[in-house]
């Protein structure tokens, strides 16, 4: 008989999510899927807007990912118009899209994720969160609080608001970094490296103690996907794109964005309304590919800035060829966060981001645009059609989570595979499972555009099919 055990209170992930793990007639795993069961429509109801809304309605697919969608959407309005923005608003933008990657890292780090490696797998569930962390090392705490609200800071000296910034249009950005902003800025720089500096001590020394984990948290061959400059440095709002193997190989280099339709593909599965785009020149499956902060690290050759630099070689020594553990995802967030402080520092002295000329005008010049830009969790595509009116005929979303999407389902498979025997469910199993989730940040309300409040479900079904055990804990 099914039997449904309610664990409270929370699982730390941003959606809804179902995990299945199926068994062999033996009661061992055989495979798991990750479901994705809610839905939101956003690129149906933004067909007949203008494409210069496109950058007000966007954002508010996602409460944590704003600005990403933000800055995709005008850089897609940018390509409908066939402009180049002004330097100084390309600076802006890109200044911004740091300021974003500190905050969405240091939540998903400190706030999401730490407690697992932090306070141990097997701590009561009702501690084992940001609260208990609090309780455990407030001074750890209340410093990656901090960090991001620092990220948070930045993107509100320049839009105006910590959420939701209605500042990046078709054409470049409404308003310059002010003087009195500039300082806000430099003033916070000191704390930001000294809290990051102290993560990365004490992920480093984790790795130590936690070799399992890098051994079994998603740790199998795919391909890796991110935006490089054109000497194949870190890139996170501009560039063009690259494919690397897990042998740290190039397989496909300065791809152009705007043709991202003729190298991936998007499959759908009955079981998830998740998407899973691929790499096309290999097929589904196995034209699978991860995004986000493990992938731009392994397709990178450099950070471009001196700490994140050092960092960068010492986290490629950990994978022969690619780095291909998804428990160093973790790893990764952190290096970012360092070279995202490295280069806010050097924009401090930039005269171009206080510059007055900051928008391109033009009106409609080509009936198709693309926007990428690097979201925290990953490469983000914004594709719109248009009439001659600029009117949205179509619209389609690619978001980093959907594109983890086949790996997140292998990951799922390997750590049930390590940790499930027999039909009963242990709390922290179910932690585990979570955690190679949570490895990936996912964010389900944006790659899904999906609604409502929403728990994480754990079956284990027989091979004919019944369900023998369903785990849940409420969203």
């Amino acid at each position: 008989m099914a039997k449904r055990i309610v664990i409270d209170p929370v699982t730390r992930i941003e959606g809804h999510a179902k995990i299945s793990v199926f068994l062999d007639d033996e009661g061992n795993v055989s495979d798991a899927e990750f479901h994705v069961v809610e839905f939101r429509g956003f690129e149906k109801f933004c067909e007949g807007r203008s494409y210069a809304e496109m950058p007000g309605i966007t954002p508010r697919i996602c409460g944590i990912c704003p600005v990403s969608h933000l800055l995709a959407s005008a850089k897609a309005g940018d390509a409908l118009m066939a402009v180049d923005i002004p330097v100084g608003a390309d600076k802006l933008r890109r200044l911004m899209n740091l300021g974003q990657i500190i905050q969405s890292h240091a939540l998903s780090f400190f706030h999401l994720s730490s407690p697992d490696f932090l306070l141990g797998w097997d701590t009561e569930v009702a501690k084992r969160n940001v609260f208990g962390l609090i309780s455990a090392n407030p001074d750890l705490a209340r410093a990656g609080i901090r960090l991001r609200q620092f990220g948070q800071e930045i993107i509100e000296i320049l839009g105006d608001r910590k959420i939701h910034p209605a500042w990046a249009v078709p054409g470049g950005v409404r308003s310059a970094l002010s003087k009195t902003g500039r300082q806000r800025i430099k003033e916070w720089i000191p704390e930001a490296y000294k809290t990051t500096k102290l993560a990365l001590d004490l992920f480093k020394s984790t790795l130590k103690t936690h070799g399992r984990e890098v051994q079994v948290f998603g740790n199998f061959q795919s391909l890796f996907m991110g935006l490089v400059t054109e000497d194949g440095s870190w890139e996170h709002h501009g560039g063009l794109l690259r494919f690397t193997d897990s042998s740290g190989s190039v397989i496909a280099d300065q791809l152009d964005p705007q043709n991202f339709s003729e190298f991936i593909g998007e499959s759908v599965q009955s079981s998830s309304y998740l998407k899973s785009p691929y790499y096309k020149p290999m097929g589904f499956p196995d034209g699978m590919y991860r995004v986000g902060p493990l992938a731009r690290l392994n397709v990178c050759e450099r950070m471009g800035v001196p700490q994140a630099d050092a960092e960068l070689k010492y986290f490629k020594k950990l994978g022969r060829g690619a780095v291909t553990s998804s428990f160093l995802y973790h790893y990764a967030r952190l290096i970012e966060i360092l070279a995202s402080i490295e280069l806010v520092e050097q924009y401090m002295d930039d005269p171009d981001l206080m510059t007055d000329h900051l928008r391109a005008e033009a009106g409609i010049n080509k009936l198709k645009g693309v926007g990428v830009s690097e979201a925290p969790r990953g490469t983000l595509f914004h594709l719109y059609e248009v009439d001659r009116n600029g009117l949205i005929q179509k619209v389609n979303l690619i978001v980093a989570t959907g594109q983890n999407n086949l790996a997140m389902n292998r990951t799922v498979a390997q750590i049930a595979k390590h940790y499930v025997k027999g039909e009963k469910i242990q709390e922290p199993m179910l932690n585990r499972v979570e955690a190679g989730i949570r490895c990936y940040d996912p964010c389900l309300s944006c790659s899904t555009h999906a609604l409502g409040k929403m728990p994480m479900a754990v079956s284990l079904v027989a091979p004919d099919g019944r369900v023998l055990n369903e785990v849940t804990r409420d969203g």
